[in-house]
């Protein structure tokens, strides 16, 4: 069966909206490739073809009720171009649609975002092309202002230039019909483009990378409150055999060096729909990972072997088992959740997870039944209460006792140090959380917590149109976090051991990159 965004990719150059030549941008510089969107409103066919492509990927009855759904009420379109998208998903979804002005009248109404809409609800911004985001912000920020809730963005093409990050950095998920690789592959692999021309379409993306466009942060009463990207300076790295030395804790030692000695910073999100389709998934890619991630409460044929079947498959491919629990109560009440039940955690999972609202007591509660311990310091969710002034109180939790916190489950650690966070109240919020680093650093503790960030997905995708989330690039050089999570890209794939072997590589590729990138500018 033809790959149907192949199929999308040859309908756009046949209409000429994909063109190869010598073009000059906008910004003034020369690209091989010219992408020229506005002729689909000419081909009523091939403009149904778009918007259903996009609607594939955030649609929940698409892809199903799980974080790759999009929550929306409402959508709108970038003008221009994406006008005519929108209107067609519109139209054909029957969803209520939202325009903005690009210039505001000074009579009338005077509105900057027409249609009916309630404050509170949620819209979709639909795209046509990214490149660096700041076209969608300038779209993102009017609705913010009227009170409606952005979290994704749909875009036709993404040419892999910094959008997807610099749009994170706002709280912002971006989901791509294509990506500038994708197209260019596609037109190879059937004859309609020769090697050199993509080799210099490859070389024009990497070399023209795009600057964060730095627009305002939103009021945070209406957008997600997710930690920014971090600032233009290099990221400070040490090598995860450094600080496998500096480790204080015996399961924070032992994931740093299985990191180092496997040559990887994978860690699969393992949400099946049963025990036996879990252990035959960790026997399938145990041999790419450091960490599986479970939530075994999932699990409707739980029963207590397999406990020690899961920890005999961790023992032999050599990678660490954390139960992905979030635990929230006071002290008593879970060290009993951890260690009885029908699922006693702590007989099996060498890490587990807890928010830190209620205080040290809960880290001195799940310490008496071992293991390690992971606090929840940021989170990609809308209306989050997360905010750096919590990031920074979660910090000193975890200083409070680090022969037991091993680290952080964390958006943007990179960004702390200088109190980054799209999410501060004020300037003095983010002054706390620069100044809970400098206390973990004083204390020799800062380099020896390890960070790990859900939603990645590869740039080119983990399904037939490419659907992309936050890279490991992104993840690892830019935010300095240690581990990638990987869910659906591994688990939905056809064949999840080549797709946890293309995740292990980008993954380990982005840290020494990292490295290199710290080596050179003195923040090893």
């Amino acid at each position: 069966m033809a790959d149907p965004s192949d199929a999308l990719v040859l309908a756009l150059h046949e209409v000429e909206a994909v063109k190869f030549g010598n073009f000059k941008l906008k910004s003034g510089i020369w690209s091989p490739i010219y992408i020229d969107l506005r002729v689909i409103v000419s081909y009523p066919n091939l403009l149904q073809q778009v918007a259903d492509a996009m609607w594939a990927l955030v649609c929940p009855s698409v892809v199903g009720e799980s974080d790759a759904a999009a929550k929306f009420d409402v959508v709108c379109g970038v003008p221009y171009t994406a006008l005519p998208i929108a209107t067609a998903i519109s139209l054909s979804r029957n969803v209520p649609m939202v325009m903005r002005r690009k210039e505001v009248k000074g009579y009338g109404t005077r509105k900057a975002i027409e249609g009916a809409f309630k404050t509170g609800q949620h819209c979709l911004v639909i795209e046509d092309l990214v490149t660096s985001g700041a076209s969608v912000m300038e779209t993102v920020d009017p609705l913010n202002e009227v009170g409606l809730n952005v979290t994704d963005v749909v875009v036709l093409i993404d040419r892999e230039q910094g959008g997807a990050a610099h749009l994170a950095a706002r709280g912002l998920r971006l989901h791509a019909a294509l990506t500038l690789t994708h197209v260019v592959t596609a037109l190879v692999k059937h004859g309609k483009l020769t090697n050199d021309v993509a080799e210099s379409v490859t070389k024009f993306i990497a070399e023209n990378q795009t600057a964060n466009p730095g627009a305002a942060p939103a009021p945070a009463a209406t957008v997600s409150p997710v930690t920014a990207a971090p600032s233009p300076a290099v990221v400070s790295r040490k090598s995860y055999a450094a600080r496998a030395d500096l480790a204080k804790n015996e399961v924070g030692r032992r994931l740093w060096e299985i990191m180092e000695r496997k040559k990887t910073n994978l860690s699969v999100a393992a949400d099946v729909e049963s025990a036996e389709e879990l252990l035959n998934l960790a026997e399938t890619i145990g041999s790419e990972i450091c960490v599986l991630k479970t939530h075994v409460d999932i699990l409707p044929d739980f029963t207590p072997e397999f406990g020690k079947r899961i920890r005999e498959i961790a023992t032999r491919l050599d990678f660490l088992v954390f139960e992905d629990r979030k635990f929230a109560d006071i002290g008593n009440t879970v060290t009993m959740q951890y260690g009885g039940g029908i699922y006693k955690i702590s007989e099996w999972a060498d890490i587990v997870n807890a928010h830190g609202v209620p205080g040290p007591g809960i880290i001195k509660g799940l310490k008496q039944k071992g293991g390690s311990l992971l606090l929840l310091a940021e989170m990609s969710s809308a209306g989050t209460l997360a905010h750096s002034t919590y990031t920074a109180a979660t910090l000193r939790m975890a200083l409070t006792d680090p022969e037991y916190v091993i680290g952080f489950i964390s958006i943007n650690p990179g960004g702390w140090r200088n109190g980054d966070t799209a999410a501060a109240a004020s300037s003095g919020a983010c002054a706390e959380l620069a100044a809970a680093v400098k206390e973990a650093e004083a204390a020799g503790v800062w380099d020896t917590l390890v960070h790990m960030t859900p939603g990645v997905q590869l740039a080119a995708g983990g399904d037939a149109l490419g659907q992309q989330y936050n890279t490991p690039q992104a993840v690892i050089k830019e935010r300095g976090s240690d581990i990638i999570i990987v869910g659906r890209g591994i688990i939905k794939a056809a064949d999840p051991l080549e797709a946890a072997r293309k995740y292990r590589e980008a993954g380990w590729a982005a840290y020494e990159a990292s490295l290199a990138a710290a080596a050179a500018a003195g923040t090893v």
